[in-house]
C-alpha cells in the first residue's frame, strides 16, 4: 500500500499564504527545493485542490524547457510524469497532461488509490490535505517552515484537527528554512 503524504512550506506561525493570498515569501532556493526533488522523486500521483493546482500547472510550461536551472528541470519531469488528480466543482477539464478532474473529494476513493499504488501519492493544498488529515488517510506530514511570520492567512493544518505525530527528521537550511518530517500515529 502506498503512503499518502502531505507536505507545505509554511511561514514560521503556520501559514502557506498571508492574508492577501500572497506565498512569495515562501519560494525555495536552489537548496530547498532540490531537498523537496528528493522528497518529491518517487511520487506517483499528486492530489490537488483547483487552487493548487492552477499554481502547479505552470510545471507542465516547464518541462523540457533546457535553459531552466537544474532543480527546476528536475522538478518539471518529476511533476510531469506523475498523475494528478483535481478535486473541483469548477474546473471542466484539465489543462495538463495525465491529470484527472474530480467533483469531489471522496475518503474511500484515496483508501482504494492508496491500496492499489506502487508509488508515494502527495497531497497539496491545506483546505483538500485538511480533509484527508481529518479522514486518517495521511501518513506523513513534512512541513518546510521558512523564518517569517505573517501574522494570518491560509493555515497549512486545519483547526480542529487532533493527531499524534512522530518525528521522524528534521533538517536545516542555510537559509534559515527548517523541514520537520513526522510519520502520523493515530487520532487520540
Amino acid at each position: 500500500m502506498a503512503k499518502l503524504i502531505y507536505g507545505a512550506i509554511t511561514s514560521l506561525d503556520g501559514y502557506v499564504a498571508d492574508a492577501d493570498g500572497s506565498f512569495d515569501w515562501s519560494m525555495p532556493d536552489d537548496e530547498v527545493h532540490a531537498f523537496v526533488n528528493d522528497l518529491e522523486r518517487h511520487t506517483g500521483t499528486y492530489l490537488y485542490g483547483r487552487r493548487m493546482y492552477e499554481v502547479m500547472r505552470a510545471w507542465e510550461t516547464m518541462y523540457g524547457v533546457p535553459d531552466m536551472p537544474r532543480v527546476a528541470r528536475d522538478y518539471a519531469n518529476i511533476w510531469h510524469q506523475a498523475h494528478k488528480y483535481v478535486y473541483s466543482t469548477t474546473l471542466a477539464e484539465a489543462s495538463t497532461e495525465n491529470t484527472r478532474i474530480e467533483p469531489s473529494f471522496d475518503p474511500d476513493a484515496i483508501r482504494e488509490l492508496k491500496a492499489g499504488a506502487t508509488s508515494t501519492i502527495s497531497i497539496g493544498g491545506a483546505q483538500l490535505a485538511g480533509q484527508a488529515l481529518a479522514a486518517g488517510l495521511v501518513d506523513e506530514v513534512h512541513l518546510f517552515l521558512s523564518p517569517i511570520i505573517v501574522g494570518g492567512g491560509k493555515r497549512a493544518l486545519p483547526d480542529g484537527a487532533r493527531l499524534v505525530l512522530e518525528l521522524r527528521d528534521e533538517h536545516r537550511f542555510h537559509n534559515g528554512v527548517v523541514h520537520l518530517h513526522y510519520d502520523v500515529k493515530n487520532s487520540p
